[in-house]
């Protein structure tokens, strides 16, 4: 019988599988612990248990882990890319960053992707499967083994769409801010979604603190549908409502991440459409120069993202520049893992 993923497990559910053992609960608290805030990989470092209880454990259990397959450090900045093969033998992609406010890390929800968006390396590999609480938290726990630092905060923003993993992303915010493990506020985690209402509508309900990031990407249904295939179920109106009902649920302003790409959203009139659509809500737009990928013909110009943004600012709209991370290791997401499979 295979061993079950231990990681995944909240503390609750631990303690009733320690309990069938016919151990005392508080040997739950004991292995959670060693799990996620020592971070052990192996059964046998939990000293503070039985050598018998150890590899009963190890015999019911397993302790997953992910492989580094290439890591790729920018000359620019302190940025770190890390391809990683999960245990079946399939990719995702991590990034550490580094701010004035500590370290952040970026971290795939999914292998590939399904939400088709036209501008992006992640989509192009296709849609595998969804990945495990256990391969979010392992992101963030291998990613400190090697680097030897602590991680300050998280964004979702890498490879797949969170909202399309909603359950298993749920279960992750759990383990990750559980006081008894890793215990990281959720308000130092960043979730970015290409718009999945009903789910934007189910987060802002569980009150967990999660700042939202909403790839909008332009405020016009007809060119927003061609960018990006799911504004054909969920559509701009329709987003934004579900977006100021986040911040009347939770009080967080809501971020929305437009990438300028040349010729497609950057003219003044769509600055205008933007500045119109969100001009009565608590939000913060992200300007994000399009990264190239070789087969789309989508690119951004310096002086076009400049433009756009002095015209926002001129309309009233709290508008910055994304500030451009690891240009020089194709640290945008999904361009390492799509070269891994061409390989």
């Amino acid at each position: 019988m295979a061993r079950m993923d231990i990681l995944s497990l909240p503390l609750a559910v631990l303690e009733q599988h320690i309990l069938e053992m016919g151990e005392p609960k508080y040997r739950a608290k004991q292995i959670f612990s060693w799990l996620h805030q020592k971070q052990v990989t192996d059964f046998g470092q939990m000293t503070t248990l039985s050598i018998q209880l150890r590899k009963r454990l190890d015999e019911k259990f397993c302790i997953n882990r992910l492989n580094i397959v290439r890591k790729l450090a920018s000359n620019r900045d302190n940025t770190v890319k890390y391809l990683y093969e999960l245990q079946d033998g399939n990719f995702v992609e991590t990034v550490l960053m580094d701010y004035l406010h500590g370290k952040s890390i970026c971290i795939s929800t999914q292998v590939g992707c399904r939400m088709g968006c036209r501008f992006c390396a992640s989509t192009i590999a296709g849609y595998v499967r969804n990945l495990e609480p256990s391969e979010l938290l392992l992101q963030l726990y291998e990613t400190q083994r090697d680097s030897g630092c602590r991680i300050d905060s998280i964004v979702m923003m890498g490879i797949g769409e969170p909202l399309d993993n909603f359950d298993n992303v749920l279960r992750f915010f759990r383990l990750l801010s559980d006081p008894c493990g890793f215990g990281m506020s959720l308000r130092h985690v960043a979730l970015s979604t290409c718009g999945i209402v009903p789910q934007i509508r189910e987060l802002a309900d569980l009150h967990l603190g999660v700042t939202l990031s909403v790839s909008l990407h332009s405020p016009e249904n007809k060119c927003r549908s061609e960018i990006m295939p799911v504004n054909r179920s969920y559509p701009v109106e329709d987003l934004l409502d579900a977006c100021r009902y986040y911040f009347e649920k939770t009080g967080r302003r809501v971020t929305f991440e437009y990438a300028v790409i040349e010729g497609v959203n950057d003219t003044h009139a769509d600055a205008v459409n933007l500045a119109q659509r969100l001009c009565d809500m608590h939000c913060h737009v992200n300007l994000i120069p399009v990264n190239p990928i070789a087969e789309r013909s989508y690119h951004s110009m310096r002086k076009s993202v400049e433009r756009f943004q002095k015209s926002l600012v001129q309309l009233g709209i709290n508008v910055t520049i994304r500030r451009t991370l690891g240009s020089d290791i194709e640290a945008a997401c999904g361009q390492l893992r799509r070269d891994a499979l061409q390989k």
